[in-house]
Protein backbone atom coordinates (compact mmCIF):
# COMPACT_ATOMS: atom_id res chain seq x y z
CA UNK A 1 0.00 0.00 0.00
CA UNK A 2 1.44 3.44 -0.96
CA UNK A 3 1.95 6.13 1.64
CA UNK A 4 -1.06 8.29 2.54
CA UNK A 5 1.20 11.17 3.59
CA UNK A 6 1.82 14.16 1.33
CA UNK A 7 4.93 16.32 1.12
CA UNK A 8 3.11 19.12 2.96
CA UNK A 9 2.03 16.80 5.80
CA UNK A 10 5.57 15.43 6.13
CA UNK A 11 6.97 18.96 6.22
CA UNK A 12 4.39 20.04 8.78
CA UNK A 13 5.08 17.00 10.96
CA UNK A 14 8.82 17.66 10.79
CA UNK A 15 8.38 21.30 11.82
CA UNK A 16 6.12 20.41 14.72
CA UNK A 17 8.39 17.62 15.95
CA UNK A 18 11.56 19.69 15.85
CA UNK A 19 9.82 22.54 17.68
CA UNK A 20 8.85 20.14 20.44
CA UNK A 21 12.28 18.47 20.47
CA UNK A 22 14.14 21.71 21.24
CA UNK A 23 11.79 22.67 24.07
CA UNK A 24 13.57 22.37 27.44
CA UNK A 25 12.30 19.16 29.07
CA UNK A 26 13.53 16.26 31.22
CA UNK A 27 14.88 14.51 28.12
CA UNK A 28 16.78 17.63 27.05
CA UNK A 29 18.18 18.04 30.55
CA UNK A 30 19.31 14.39 30.53
CA UNK A 31 21.14 14.87 27.22
CA UNK A 32 22.75 18.06 28.51
CA UNK A 33 23.79 16.45 31.79
CA UNK A 34 25.37 13.41 30.11
CA UNK A 35 27.20 15.55 27.55
CA UNK A 36 28.57 17.95 30.16
CA UNK A 37 29.63 15.18 32.50
CA UNK A 38 31.08 12.65 30.04
CA UNK A 39 31.25 14.15 26.55
CA UNK A 40 29.31 14.23 23.28
CA UNK A 41 29.31 10.45 22.73
CA UNK A 42 27.39 9.93 25.98
CA UNK A 43 24.87 12.56 24.95
CA UNK A 44 24.51 10.76 21.59
CA UNK A 45 23.76 7.43 23.27
CA UNK A 46 21.19 9.17 25.51
CA UNK A 47 19.50 10.53 22.37
CA UNK A 48 19.38 7.02 20.90
CA UNK A 49 17.58 5.83 24.03
CA UNK A 50 15.08 8.68 23.69
CA UNK A 51 14.41 7.77 20.05
CA UNK A 52 13.82 4.10 20.88
CA UNK A 53 11.19 5.17 23.42
CA UNK A 54 9.61 7.51 20.88
CA UNK A 55 9.48 4.74 18.27
CA UNK A 56 7.56 2.55 20.73
CA UNK A 57 4.97 5.29 21.33
CA UNK A 58 4.76 6.10 17.61
CA UNK A 59 3.85 2.49 16.72
CA UNK A 60 1.40 2.28 19.63
CA UNK A 61 -0.30 5.54 18.67
CA UNK A 62 -0.51 4.94 14.91
CA UNK A 63 -1.96 1.43 15.04
CA UNK A 64 -4.12 2.11 18.07
CA UNK A 65 -5.71 5.07 16.33
CA UNK A 66 -6.05 3.10 13.10
CA UNK A 67 -8.13 0.49 14.93
CA UNK A 68 -10.40 3.21 16.34
CA UNK A 69 -10.76 4.85 12.92
CA UNK A 70 -11.78 1.58 11.27
CA UNK A 71 -14.31 0.45 13.87
CA UNK A 72 -15.77 3.51 15.63
CA UNK A 73 -15.99 6.65 13.51
CA UNK A 74 -17.85 8.71 16.13
CA UNK A 75 -15.36 7.83 18.86
CA UNK A 76 -12.50 8.69 16.51
CA UNK A 77 -13.97 12.15 15.91
CA UNK A 78 -14.18 12.66 19.67
CA UNK A 79 -10.53 11.60 20.02
CA UNK A 80 -9.55 14.17 17.38
CA UNK A 81 -11.44 16.96 19.19
CA UNK A 82 -9.90 15.99 22.51
CA UNK A 83 -6.50 15.80 20.86
CA UNK A 84 -6.83 19.24 19.31
CA UNK A 85 -7.92 20.69 22.65
CA UNK A 86 -4.99 19.00 24.38
CA UNK A 87 -2.47 20.46 21.93
CA UNK A 88 -3.92 23.96 22.33
CA UNK A 89 -3.78 23.70 26.13
CA UNK A 90 -0.24 22.34 25.89
CA UNK A 91 0.79 25.30 23.72
CA UNK A 92 -0.70 27.80 26.17
CA UNK A 93 1.11 26.05 29.01
CA UNK A 94 4.40 26.40 27.12
CA UNK A 95 3.75 30.12 26.68
CA UNK A 96 3.22 30.57 30.41
CA UNK A 97 6.02 28.33 31.67
CA UNK A 98 8.70 29.95 33.80
CA UNK A 99 11.98 28.21 33.14
CA UNK A 100 14.85 27.60 35.52
CA UNK A 101 18.49 27.13 34.68
CA UNK A 102 19.68 23.60 34.09
CA UNK A 103 21.30 22.12 37.18
CA UNK A 104 24.72 20.89 36.08
CA UNK A 105 26.70 20.83 39.31
CA UNK A 106 27.65 17.51 40.85
CA UNK A 107 26.91 15.42 37.76
CA UNK A 108 28.93 12.19 37.75
CA UNK A 109 30.34 10.36 34.75
CA UNK A 110 28.40 7.29 33.68
CA UNK A 111 28.57 4.31 31.33
CA UNK A 112 27.20 4.30 27.80
CA UNK A 113 24.57 1.73 28.82
CA UNK A 114 23.33 3.89 31.69
CA UNK A 115 23.16 6.85 29.30
CA UNK A 116 21.04 4.80 26.86
CA UNK A 117 18.75 3.57 29.64
CA UNK A 118 18.31 7.05 31.08
CA UNK A 119 17.10 8.33 27.70
CA UNK A 120 14.82 5.33 27.16
CA UNK A 121 13.30 5.33 30.64
CA UNK A 122 12.74 9.10 30.69
CA UNK A 123 10.69 8.73 27.49
CA UNK A 124 8.79 5.60 28.55
CA UNK A 125 7.96 7.08 31.96
CA UNK A 126 6.35 10.13 30.38
CA UNK A 127 2.65 9.38 30.81
CA UNK A 128 1.75 12.23 28.46
CA UNK A 129 3.82 10.93 25.52
CA UNK A 130 1.32 8.40 24.15
CA UNK A 131 -1.58 10.87 24.42
CA UNK A 132 0.56 13.52 22.73
CA UNK A 133 1.25 11.27 19.76
CA UNK A 134 -2.40 10.20 19.61
CA UNK A 135 -3.35 13.88 19.50
CA UNK A 136 -0.68 14.71 16.95
CA UNK A 137 -0.90 12.15 14.16
CA UNK A 138 -4.50 12.68 12.97
CA UNK A 139 -3.47 16.15 11.75
CA UNK A 140 -0.84 14.70 9.41
CA UNK A 141 -1.84 11.14 8.59
CA UNK A 142 -4.89 9.39 7.09
CA UNK A 143 -5.36 6.86 9.87
CA UNK A 144 -7.95 4.88 7.91
CA UNK A 145 -5.34 4.08 5.27
CA UNK A 146 -2.13 3.56 7.22
CA UNK A 147 0.65 1.79 5.35
CA UNK A 148 3.92 0.39 6.67
CA UNK A 149 5.60 3.07 4.57
CA UNK A 150 3.77 5.74 6.61
CA UNK A 151 5.23 4.35 9.82
CA UNK A 152 8.70 4.27 8.29
CA UNK A 153 8.36 7.87 7.12
CA UNK A 154 7.23 9.05 10.57
CA UNK A 155 10.12 7.22 12.24
CA UNK A 156 12.54 8.82 9.78
CA UNK A 157 11.06 12.26 10.47
CA UNK A 158 11.32 11.62 14.22
CA UNK A 159 14.93 10.51 13.85
CA UNK A 160 15.91 13.65 11.96
CA UNK A 161 13.78 16.14 13.90
CA UNK A 162 13.89 14.78 17.46
CA UNK A 163 17.33 13.22 17.13
CA UNK A 164 18.77 16.27 15.41
CA UNK A 165 17.29 18.68 17.94
CA UNK A 166 18.59 16.71 20.93
CA UNK A 167 22.01 16.24 19.32
CA UNK A 168 22.22 20.01 18.92
CA UNK A 169 21.89 20.27 22.69
CA UNK A 170 24.50 17.53 23.18
CA UNK A 171 26.99 19.37 20.96
CA UNK A 172 26.43 22.73 22.64
CA UNK A 173 26.61 21.18 26.10
CA UNK A 174 29.88 19.52 25.20
CA UNK A 175 31.30 22.89 24.10
CA UNK A 176 29.88 25.28 26.65
CA UNK A 177 27.88 25.35 29.87
CA UNK A 178 26.90 28.99 29.48
CA UNK A 179 24.45 28.44 26.61
CA UNK A 180 22.05 26.69 28.99
CA UNK A 181 21.98 29.57 31.47
CA UNK A 182 20.23 32.01 29.10
CA UNK A 183 16.62 32.36 30.23
CA UNK A 184 15.88 34.56 27.22
CA UNK A 185 16.89 31.84 24.76
CA UNK A 186 14.77 29.26 26.59
CA UNK A 187 11.83 31.67 26.63
CA UNK A 188 12.02 32.05 22.84
CA UNK A 189 12.04 28.25 22.44
CA UNK A 190 9.02 27.94 24.72
CA UNK A 191 7.02 30.52 22.77
CA UNK A 192 7.97 28.94 19.43
CA UNK A 193 7.06 25.41 20.51
CA UNK A 194 3.83 26.62 22.15
CA UNK A 195 2.78 28.43 18.98
CA UNK A 196 3.39 25.32 16.88
CA UNK A 197 1.29 23.21 19.29
CA UNK A 198 -1.62 25.69 19.21
CA UNK A 199 -1.60 25.94 15.40
CA UNK A 200 -1.50 22.13 15.10
CA UNK A 201 -4.41 21.78 17.55
CA UNK A 202 -6.53 24.33 15.66
CA UNK A 203 -5.70 22.62 12.35
CA UNK A 204 -6.66 19.22 13.76
CA UNK A 205 -10.04 20.46 15.04
CA UNK A 206 -10.77 22.32 11.78
CA UNK A 207 -9.89 19.17 9.80
CA UNK A 208 -12.40 17.23 11.88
Amino acid sequence: MPSSMTLSSITGLFGAMIALAILPSPSVFAVVARSIASGFSYGLVTVIGILVGDFFFIILAIYGLSAIAETMDSLFILVKYLGGSYLICLGIKFWNTKLKSVEIEGIQESSLMSSFLSGLLITLSDSKAIFFYMSFFPAFLDLQNVAILDTMIIMMVATIAVGGGKLGYAYMADKSRLVFQSSRAKRVMNITAGTVMIITGIFLMAKT
